[in-house]
Parts: C-alpha cells; structure tokens; sequence
C-alpha cells in the first residue's frame, strides 16, 4: 500500500524512509566524532532507533519507559510519566549516554530526561541527544537530528499501523500479504 503524500499538517513515513532516516542519523552521530559508552532509549518511539544505534555502535543498550501520549488513541499529550527503573544489561548507566527518541515535538521529555539522569545518576558524564525529527514548537534542542519540521505536523509512522490493530484481527490483518 502507497504511503500517502505529506503536507503540512502531517507527514506520512514509510518503513524504508523510516529506516533510512534512522541509519542516517546513525552516520551523522558517527561523523561528529563524538564516543558515547552506551544508548539509551525512550520506549515506545526511541526503542527501534535505539536497538539500531547499539547494534550499529557495539554498545551496550539502556531502555527508559516515559508515556504522556495516551489519550485518544495517543493524539493527545497529557503529563509527562518518567519510569522508576531502566532496562540494561551490563552495569550502572555511566560514561558518556547517547539519549535516543524518534522525535523531538515539545521537548518536554528530552529535557526532564536529561536533567532526570543528572539528578539520579552520579556515573553519567555526558549526555547528548539523538532524534529522528524536531518540530518547530520544540523548546529542546537535540544535539543531532535528520529533519526540522517547522509547521509541527503530525508524524504517521509506519509501526502506528498496529495501534489501532488488536489480536483478533491479525488473521484478516495477514491475508493482505497474501498474493
């Protein structure tokens, strides 16, 4: 199925562009010169472009669950929830951190974020931020990024198709593949 074409108030991403958004992304990390010890993503949307990040890097992966887009099928930003715990596997989170999201849209969660882990981890020497998007209404500003979306639209991801699809749907949901 075509992906429809963008305009100002939301733009449409495809899986390959999504893809290739982040490995760019990566690449622009990695020709800045700068080292970081470990990613750690914000789960939901930082967990696909983190898992990227920690394999492309060879770095050990953190993941910190933050939420404030749950009403109305998560259209509707509500108050920021910061998980009590992360998710790693080797060690305290330390060093220097590459803090990565999907996008920066009010900035709201990447600045708690950041001064989150100031505030609670001692070993953190150095915390920047990667980010598919940044819209314009953003108070934060990530240290790397792919596009700036000064009209702030709305981003249709292509993994938001399975939020809306439950499992009894899935078998009707496959057959479209089928052919």
């Amino acid at each position: 199925m075509p992906t429809p074409a963008s305009t100002e108030k939301d733009l449409w991403v495809s899986w390959d562009q999504y893809h290739r958004l982040v490995e760019r992304l990566a690449l622009k990390v990695y020709e800045s010169g700068w080292k970081f010890d470990q990613v750690l993503c914000l789960a939901r949307g930082g967990v696909r472009p983190g898992d990227v990040f920690s394999r492309i890097f060879d770095v050990p992966l953190a993941i910190l669950s933050t939420s404030s887009y749950r009403e109305e099928a998560g259209t509707v930003r509500g108050e920021l929830d910061i998980a009590k715990y992360m998710t790693m596997t080797r060690g305290p989170l330390a060093g220097r951190v590459l803090l990565v999201d999907d996008l920066a849209d009010s900035g709201v969660t990447l600045d708690r974020v950041t001064r989150h882990l100031s505030a609670h981890f001692s070993g953190v020497t150095e915390v920047k931020s990667a980010v598919i998007w940044v819209k314009g209404a953003s108070a934060y500003r990530p240290d790397f990024f792919m596009e700036e979306l000064p009209h702030n639209p709305w981003i249709h991801q292509p993994f938001e198709d399975y939020d809306g699809l439950r499992p009894h749907q899935l078998a009707a949901w496959m057959k479209k593949y089928e052919e």
